[in-house]
């Protein structure tokens, strides 16, 4: 297999797509209303802990992914199984993120194109840069994600030149108690898209400089979950909360308010760049991470799955639900806590447990022996 490595600024810019990806798209912690900003607040600290513990999963056995740690844990035939499951989930999790990116341009670009060819468009894009190697995967993601930054504060500057921002939409706060921000916290937040870093369990061991791989990880988590707060706060204020939750796309609602003498108005291209970056990015790691699913159960290089995976993805994102309101109500409310947490955390606490129990009774045998000595 050909050995790749991705720089840690390329780790960073990953992580901060990743997590916004179609979580800036859809708007995430509207159950709290007006309170979504603590909701997300709160997860953001509890994201920082999801990430130390997938690190901690990987770091047991340095070099080796999810899958060969598996396989460390259990015979050969039982972690291909479970491998087999992941693949499912992380393509299944791909067909998610293109049916929201598919959503967004025919509700809001481009009207008038079927579905499907954007469907099409994207995972063959998708196909072609995993083709190529993670590494231009990274680099993709390094080149464009000071232009997200860059535009995100263009259109922060402007919402407020244009006067449609109201920060009393954010009073009171905890108005109906702290029972919203709960619900809006457990498990639709942890899983979504803190949870889904699962997928970096992938990418972490590839990493040139794996000593700082931590804290950049940390760091990424830290500046997304950031990121994601200011949006939710920029939606509010400028929307107002009976308008951001009928919104399918709340950040492009919110950037349709930006007019300025009648002048400056329709800056929409600046919220689809920065979802479109995010969906690419979310959705090539996924499919990236289902790749090395494929790649560990056939010993064979990804880069030979990449297109009937793509065309698999490109297939189900429209089979997946009938509509929009579908595949809102599948991916928000059945999904998290049917897939969503026995595949985050329920398999890899267990697979935690099995490996520091292995790890440490294969020490006390090295000990035994070296005393026999």
């Amino acid at each position: 297999m050909l050995k790749e490595n991705i720089s840690l600024s390329q780790l960073l810019t990953l992580m901060i797509n990743f997590l916004l990806g179609s979580a800036i798209v859809v708007g995430v912690g509207g159950d709290a209303k007006k309170d979504a900003w603590i909701a997300i607040a709160i997860a953001v600290i509890i994201g920082l802990g999801v990430m130390l513990f997938y690190y901690f999963i990987i770091s047991r056995l340095p070099g080796k992914n999810l899958f060969e740690i598996m396989e460390f844990c259990f015979k050969r035939p039982i972690a291909v199984l479970i491998t087999i499951l992941y693949v499912i989930y992380f393509l299944y999790l791909a067909c998610r993120v293109v049916r929201d990116f598919c959503e967004l341009i025919a509700s809001a670009i481009l009207p008038s194109t079927p579905i499907e060819i954007i469907s099409l468009t994207i995972c063959l894009l998708m196909a072609y840069i995993l083709y190529l190697g993670i590494e231009v995967l990274g680099r993709t993601s390094e080149i464009f994600t000071p232009y997200l930054f860059g535009f995100l504060f263009l259109l922060t500057i402007l919402l407020f030149a244009s006067g449609n921002v109201n920060l009393f939409e954010l009073q009171p706060v905890l108005g109906d108690g702290f029972q919203p921000v709960l619900k809006a916290l457990f498990p639709t937040l942890i899983v979504f898209p803190f949870g889904e870093l699962i997928a970096f369990t992938l990418i972490l061991p590839v990493v040139s400089n794996s000593k700082y791989c931590l804290r950049v990880s940390l760091l990424g988590v830290g500046i997304a979950g950031g990121l994601l707060l200011f949006a939710m706060f920029l939606m509010i204020v400028t929307l107002g909360v009976d308008a951001l939750l009928r919104s399918n796309f709340p950040m492009l609602s919110s950037a349709r308010e930006v007019s300025i003498g009648n002048f400056i108005e329709r800056i929409d291209a600046l919220v689809v760049f920065i979802m479109m970056l995010g969906i690419l990015i979310k959705g090539s790691v996924f499919m990236f991470a289902g790749l090395k699913g494929l790649e560990y159960t056939f010993r064979l290089p990804y880069r030979y799955f990449s297109l009937p995976a793509a065309m698999i993805v490109s297939v189900f994102s429209i089979l997946i639900s009938v509509n929009f309101g579908d595949h809102w109500q599948e991916g928000l409310e059945l999904v998290p806590y049917f897939l969503h947490l026995p595949m985050q955390f329920g398999l890899p606490s267990f697979l935690l447990l099995l490996l520091v129990w292995k790890l440490r009774k294969k020490k006390t045998k090295s000990g035994v022996k070296e005393m026999k000595f």
